[in-house]
């Protein structure tokens, strides 16, 4: 009778909080938010700890997963560890048609995980005055996360990508604009929007390499709906321009 509940085990194993983190890349911390807000599915054991498929990370990277030898436990495709730079097969957010130069680009900057700057922090800080917002961010998309170069306002370093607000600001030449996320159908049921922060108002201006990939955004958020005057939509693009001269000073 356990047979098939011992194969199931081997061919789509159960992570621990740790483990889930390490597949993914991100911190136990991180890995642990998604898990608890429901972003990757997962179960209580009878001591209170969270569990999770294999299967279930994969389908949050973007691919579901790869059937495993049930003798030895590997993976049957050797490219089932691949990078978070690579292209994903069935991606599940929006993406442009030059995605993968732009990984390639984002992968070639060498930002993705350095330590925090001055440079970028200054940016946040003045992208919140002028705004006049609680929250900014200077944010860079891999093909799995939303990993935040500089913060103001924001606990977490990063979230999936499918979370991800400047996913779509990166797709446009323009700003974009969100006056309250729950009015918008594209965010509406978005964790961040139904979960703390609580995001309502975003503004996402793209910045660039010296290719003219868009690597991310700086962007402003609120918990109130907002509106920006033409005053404040300048100031935040001057930013976002001096962000990508900084980028474009490294490529």
């Amino acid at each position: 009778m356990s047979q098939p509940k011992a194969i199931e085990d081997l061919a789509d194993p159960i992570l621990t909080s740790r483990a889930v983190a390490a597949l993914l890349g991100v911190s136990v911390s991180t890995a642990q938010q998604w898990i608890e807000s429901g972003a990757i599915a997962s179960w209580k054991t009878p001591g209170g700890h969270r569990r999770v498929r294999r299967s279930a990370v994969m389908a949050v990277m973007g691919r579901s997963a790869q059937p495993q030898n049930i003798e030895t436990g590997a993976a049957s495709h050797p490219d089932d560890n691949r990078g978070e730079f690579d292209l994903p097969a069935g991606p599940t957010y929006p993406i442009a048609p030059d995605e993968g130069k732009r990984l390639n680009a984002l992968l070639a900057s060498g930002l993705i995980d350095t330590a925090p700057e001055q440079v970028f922090d200054r940016i946040t800080w003045l992208a919140t005055r002028i705004a006049d917002t609680p929250m900014a961010l200077v944010s860079l998309l891999t093909a799995r996360r939303q990993w935040f170069k500089s913060r103001i306002g924001i606990d977490v370093v990063e979230t999936p990508r499918e979370w991800a607000f400047c996913g779509h600001a990166v797709l446009r030449d323009t700003p974009l604009i969100v006056s309250d996320a729950r009015d918008d159908d594209r965010f509406s049921s978005n964790p961040l929007v139904l979960n703390d922060p609580f995001i309502r108002f975003y503004a996402g201006f793209p910045v660039s390499d010296r290719e003219g990939y868009r690597l991310g955004t700086l962007c402003v958020l609120d918990r109130r709906p907002r509106v920006l005057d033409q005053e404040q939509r300048r100031g935040l693009s001057e930013l976002a321009a001096i962000a990508s001269e900084e980028i474009a000073r490294r490529s």
